[in-house]
């Protein structure tokens, strides 16, 4: 009987300092060396690849953000404030996306089918606020000129990045409304291209947050 006990306590008591050494190593050491491991070589990826304008954080490249008016009184859906570039979908249209406010506790699109009839009126009613919007004037956008991102969110409804052809048909607006020149904004947009990833993954993307602080410098320039 005292042997059963004593061999009961013994096990009990090893299996005990295994847990206490494993939770130091796996809870404590491990986590440890991997943060100091990722600030020391990924600084900028371990902290969520933050944006600074003005000595502050104003957001993540890796996460997009809506530039609309505020809302009226009694207004449920907010418009897009013309003056910066926008990103996609274009917000306010209740477009195709479950997120249309890039909101973090939000990710996902509605999973309809390409032949959804609601879909359908959703891309659209999206183009047509695309062209009426950057039409300005002397330039008219064409509906072949409006990519697939203009009318389309992604995958996660969080996309930070337009295609180089969107931001190139929000030009001329931008333009007019900052009161800058059309070649200023363009090469704004060419600056901030970013090509393909290692020249051949992915496709050439414009950040629009990135965009939108340069935007906001030049315009205080001018």
């Amino acid at each position: 009987m005292n042997n059963s006990v004593s061999n009961t306590a013994r096990l009990l008591w090893a299996g005990l300092r295994a847990l206490l050494v494993l939770t130091v190593v796996t809870g404590v050491i491990y986590p440890l060396a991997v943060t100091g491991v990722a600030q020391a070589l990924f600084n900028d990826k371990a902290n969520g690849s933050e944006i600074k304008a003005d000595g502050k954080v104003v957001g993540s490249s890796l996460i997009g953000q809506s530039y609309n008016l505020p809302l009226k009184k009694g207004q449920e859906t907010p418009e897009p404030d013309l003056k910066w570039f926008q990103g996609r979908p274009r917000n306010g249209l209740g477009t195709n996306s479950v997120n249309t406010q890039y909101s973090l506790i939000l990710s996902g699109a509605t999973n309809r089918s390409g032949d959804n009839q609601d879909l359908i009126d959703w891309v659209k009613a999206a183009k047509a606020a695309v062209i009426k919007d950057n039409s300005v004037g002397g330039y008219t956008v064409k509906p072949s000129d409006v990519p697939a991102d203009a009318v389309t969110s992604s995958g996660s409804g969080l996309d930070p990045d337009i295609s180089p052809e969107y931001a190139d048909i929000q030009v001329h607006r931008i333009a007019e409304k900052n009161g800058l020149s059309v070649a200023q904004v363009q090469k704004l947009v060419d600056e901030h291209t970013d090509g393909r990833t290692l020249g051949f993954i992915g496709e050439p993307r414009v950040n629009v947050l990135e965009l939108n602080i340069a935007l906001k410098e030049l315009a205080a320039k001018s």
